[in-house]
């Protein structure tokens, strides 16, 4: 879709795994340890950070991106489309 993303983009005092500035979109992976509620409560507090600077974030979890990627694919496509329509007068 002609968008370019970085890898392991930090932002402000987080890192996301992947972001978008044009977009303002953060895709996040999370593998097991995210399901630890240390891991859990940072991630919530790095998401309300995240989102208060305007930025969306998806989430997906490492099986979902191993077992499903063309899902996750188009998830992520109707996700920027979104963002686009938001955008255009």
């Amino acid at each position: 879709m002609d968008y370019a993303f970085h890898r392991q983009k930090p932002v402000e005092n987080y890192i996301t795994d992947f972001f978008c500035n044009k977009l303002m979109l953060a895709i996040e992976v999370d593998g097991y340890t995210h399901g630890f509620e240390e891991v859990f409560e940072k991630d919530k507090k790095k998401e309300q950070r995240l989102r208060e600077m305007g930025i969306t974030i998806l989430r997906y979890r490492d099986e979902d991106v191993i077992n499903n990627i063309d899902g996750v694919v188009e998830d992520i496509k109707d996700c920027m489309k979104g963002i686009e329509n938001k955008h255009t007068p």
